[in-house]
């Protein structure tokens, strides 16, 4: 007998041509169904993506060889333009990146006046006054707490150089601790996609094909995800004591001298899509670190830079970090850029030391990258725009409550700022998740491209690293209460149309 899922979804599409039937996407379609109902999709949406020919085929390395996406000509403001003039609503920013829209004239002036002076240095040799007031704005917003900024082209360089810099630390003191060379991760993370960030990071299928090449210093432990770890009968605070005696446990089980860092996201990213963490939780996780001796380093690529409604989500927990690592909303798309952030005690220890960060790469402190993200951190500032995300995220999230907390399939909303995640349940009561084979988060991103022009960021492996489905919206901060009712009124539209 089909399920209620199976039944909605076959009555929603099979009015409309060229929609997904549901023989084709069953819930209970065998695995070789599926790769081929997947075929027939991606040639049939053709506003999501087109079908290419051996002999047509696009030069660029895209996710599916056999598949183009949709290519984009302009973009304003919200919108993205694609070819034929199609406006796509970007309520994702991306992937979380574009905090004050697209095609911002002032980030554009910015960037221009920096190429017209000089567009490239190479920084072991030379530094910019770009780079040079990016830098002082970093560590100004921090209290001068992180008295340091390490400015690389990415996230996942980030946290490359956090890996790099917590060892080359342990080495640096007066009495150095060479022995610390494990790293204590949670599971269901994300920081990255290069060798060091994968080992780091718990996206069980991001890690499966590079499993043997992965690095083997680190180890992992449960992520805070309340809606799925937390018991029934305890309170936030026995559920804060349970995740710090295992992490304490996993302390003992390395070698406390062994551990080198503990590293999470402040608010969970991709993985587990938009996861504060309940009260008093990373206070826990620090007070663990700070009794071995290890450093406690937070990824604020996803989560910071004011997403969350403070420019850096650890100013809401009350914690400060050894090492911080930034990225996606400080250049807010308008130029490739990331940035570690070095606690004043780490410096210390390197000046006191060697004098030095063995670490370094081409294109770091990129001047024209350095300018476009001042220029976006002024914007922010000047337009008050963390307020605007503080108060208008809070009627993001009622919102999406609103419209989509009592839907059959929606487990769970949650989020912070403009920071919103919602998880997707093949049964409410037991929080039995859907399927990796059913792809039920790719399924809702493309049917809002192809028919109600919205993208979101879709993410699968929520519930166990693996299985569970998610979608995550994440506006622009100078996003209006119309622009925020569209996003809800159309992700409403799009749950509703795929899950019934």
């Amino acid at each position: 007998m089909p399920s209620a899922v199976t039944r909605s979804l076959s009555n929603a599409t099979r009015a409309r041509k060229g929609c997904i039937s549901l023989r084709r996407f069953s819930l209970t379609t065998g695995k070789q169904k599926l790769v081929e109902a997947e075929k027939q999709r991606d040639g049939e949406q053709n506003h999501t993506s087109t079908n290419l020919e051996s002999g047509d085929r696009s030069a660029i390395l895209h996710s599916k060889l056999d598949t183009k996406p949709p290519t984009i000509v302009s973009s304003n403001g919200n919108y993205l333009i694609a070819e034929g003039g199609r406006e796509i609503l970007d309520a994702s920013g991306g992937a979380a990146v574009a905090c004050i829209g697209h095609n911002n004239s002032r980030v554009n002036n910015a960037i221009m006046r920096q190429l017209q002076s000089f567009s490239y240095i190479y920084a072991p040799f030379f530094t910019s006054k770009a780079s040079e007031k990016l830098a002082a704005l970093l560590s100004e917003s921090t209290q001068n707490q992180l008295s340091k900024a390490f400015i690389v082209s990415s996230g996942t360089e980030a946290i490359e150089a956090a890996l790099k810099m917590a060892r080359q630390y342990f080495l640096e003191l007066a009495n150095p601790e060479p022995s610390r060379t494990r790293f204590i991760a949670r599971r269901q993370s994300y920081h990255g996609n290069t060798l060091g960030s994968l080992s780091l990071g718990g996206h069980v299928g991001r890690r499966a094909p590079y499993a043997p090449i992965l690095t083997t210093n680190v180890s992992h432990v449960s992520p805070c995800y309340s809606y799925r770890g937390k018991r029934a009968e305890e309170s936030d605070e026995d559920y804060v004591a349970r995740l710090a005696q295992e992490l304490e446990d996993e302390f003992q089980a390395v070698g406390p001298s062994n551990v080198c860092a503990f590293v999470a996201e402040t608010v969970s990213g991709t993985t587990l899509g938009c996861v504060p963490p309940v009260p008093g939780y990373l206070q826990a996780m620090k007070e663990v670190c700070d009794r071995h001796g290890a450093l406690f380093i937070l990824d604020e690529v996803m989560s910071g830079m004011g997403r969350c409604g403070t420019l850096h989500a650890w100013e809401q927990e009350g914690v400060v970090p050894d090492l911080q690592t930034v990225a996606k909303g400080l250049g807010g798309g308008y130029a490739p850029i990331g940035a570690l952030l070095v606690n004043k005690r780490v410096v210390q220890a390197l000046d006191k030391g060697t004098g030095a960060f063995v670490h370094s790469q081409t294109y770091q402190g990129h001047p024209v990258a350095c300018a476009a993200a001042h220029e976006v951190q002024k914007i922010i500032k000047e337009e008050n725009l963390l307020q605007n995300v503080r108060s208008l995220g809070e009627y993001l999230g009622n919102r999406l409550k609103e419209q989509l907390g009592d839907h059959k399939h929606v487990g769970d909303i949650r989020g912070r700022g403009f920071f919103w995640g919602i998880e997707f349940v093949k049964d409410r009561e037991t929080k039995e998740p859907f399927l990796a084979e059913q792809k039920i988060a790719p399924l809702i991103h493309k049917t809002g491209l192809s028919e109600y022009s919205i993208s979101f960021i879709p993410g699968t492996g929520v519930a166990d690293g693996k299985n569970g489905d998610i979608i995550q919206i994440a506006p622009p901060y100078n996003a209006t209460k119309a622009d925020i009712d569209l996003i809800v009124e159309r992700t409403a539209l799009v749950v509703k149309r795929v899950l019934g």
